[in-house]
């Protein structure tokens, strides 16, 4: 089996979560779907994989859920920073006005906008073997 694909997350503001995605956290937007609905997806890239933030039409959610509770399901979105861009990144989210949730040694955990909880992560690379 080779790396992880794709993600893909499905909200009732597609735009919105995409911008997120791209102007917070730096992700490129790799492409556009639309419908005649509209805007169905906006794919970015996330390398070694993809990002895709896919329309629901479920309607929104009723609430974020509670990470403190332990929920089971997808409990962390997590992308890699470096450990000396700690600082760089703390500041960056505050001049988004995107708060920091939670912090390890190694994470900075804040949420999107529909609430799904996103880590950015200099978790090192233990050496095997």
């Amino acid at each position: 089996m080779g790396p992880l694909h794709h993600v893909a997350v499905k909200t009732t503001r597609v735009e919105v979560l995409a911008t997120f995605y791209r102007d917070v956290l730096g992700l490129t937007e790799r492409t556009r779907h639309e419908d005649d609905a509209g805007l169905r997806s906006v794919w970015l890239d996330a390398p070694p994989t993809i990002l895709m933030i896919e329309r629901s039409e479920a309607g929104p959610r009723e609430d974020a859920p509670d990470f403190s509770a332990d929920p089971p399901g997808l409990h962390l979105l997590a992308f890699t920073i470096g450990a000396e861009t700690h600082g760089a990144w703390r500041d960056h989210l505050a001049a988004h006005d995107v708060p920091i949730v939670h912090s390890s040694r190694y994470t900075l955990y804040v949420t999107d906008p529909d609430g799904n909880r996103i880590g950015l992560s200099s978790h090192p690379d233990e050496a095997r073997g």
